[in-house]
């Protein structure tokens, strides 16, 4: 039998995101690689590029944070190969364009093109030594967290894995699953073994997460062994304004009178009131920090 490639030069990405803040001021773009050391190189040189203010890797997913405009990339051979040229905010949609050098010039194009969940998109001629452009348009999507603990016994189950697996069966291209964190809190007494928590992130089609929450709700409900357990949910691009509470009950027993004022004061909607609020509401502002939310607060 004879071995062939559909498409020997083309290394598609699985998904590709713009979550957006409400002025429209802060992007923050998420791919999901098909394959890491592509994906890798391509952070390294769009790390440099003057869009691009942070950039980080979680798992198969590589995140910028961007600052929206245009920008002049300057590009030069196996020096600063490939960049993010423009990102547009346009009503509901977001317009970003890559370029790059040879084979960074086949990730600018094909690569991300023929990903999840784009809308259109424009590409040049790419490959050999030529320099390659590639404009996608994205639907702009908004961040939204939910964080749940107190599903399990001291017999049966894991919160995380619970939770995993019910945001990995709701995900869906009005509200993709992209990432999950465990948190480590103080070790009360009313613990079930390990006291973790965890908080899972979708970013959603605006005003369309609704049905994804409902259906998340109905199997938090339908599989937890536990009459105690905690859903919350934020809906806005940064939860660090949640650190604080979530640092508290990192290092200290905390009340769950103290939780419901921290959801009334940070815009939470809670979704689920047993004491697993408490872990729940804490889990929120650690999301997509699943190696930072496991280190214990005390020594």
């Amino acid at each position: 039998m004879q071995l062939e490639l559909a498409d020997p030069y083309v290394v598609v990405y699985k998904q590709i995101h713009a979550v957006v803040d409400d002025e429209g001021r802060r992007v923050e773009l998420m791919e999901r690689s098909n394959c890491y050391g592509g994906s890798a190189w391509a952070r390294y040189h769009y790390s440099h590029g003057p869009l691009v203010k942070s950039s980080r890797n979680l798992g198969e997913w590589f995140r910028y944070m961007i600052n929206p405009g245009k920008s002049d990339l300057d590009l030069v051979s196996s020096k600063r190969s490939a960049g993010i040229e423009s990102v547009i905010v346009e009503g509901n949609e977001v317009e970003v364009t890559y370029a790059g050098l040879g084979g960074g010039g086949v990730g600018a194009t094909l690569s991300r093109a023929r990903a999840d969940d784009v809308l259109r998109y424009d590409v040049t001629e790419c490959g050999g030594g030529r320099v390659a452009r590639g404009t996608l348009v994205l639907p702009r999507r908004e961040r939204l967290i939910i964080g749940v603990d107190d599903t399990d016994s001291k017999t049966t189950g894991a919160t995380w894995t619970l939770i995993h697996n019910i945001a990995s069966k709701v995900d869906r291209p009005e509200a993709r699953y992209v990432s999950h964190s465990l948190v480590q809190l103080f070790p009360v007494p009313t613990k079930t073994q390990n006291c973790v928590s965890t908080a899972v992130e979708f970013a959603c089609l605006p005003g369309r997460g609704e049905a994804m929450l409902s259906d998340f709700k109905a199997l938090l409900i339908k599989y937890s062994v536990s009459k105690q357990t905690g859903m919350a949910v934020f809906r806005d691009f940064d939860p660090s304004s949640l650190l604080p509470f979530g640092q508290r009950c990192k290092r200290e027993r905390v009340l769950y009178e103290d939780a419901l004022d921290a959801a009334r004061e940070n815009g939470v909607q809670i979704l689920l009131n047993g004491q697993g609020l408490i872990g729940a509401l804490a889990a929120l502002p650690f999301c997509a920090q699943p190696d930072e939310s496991v280190v214990p607060g005390i020594a």
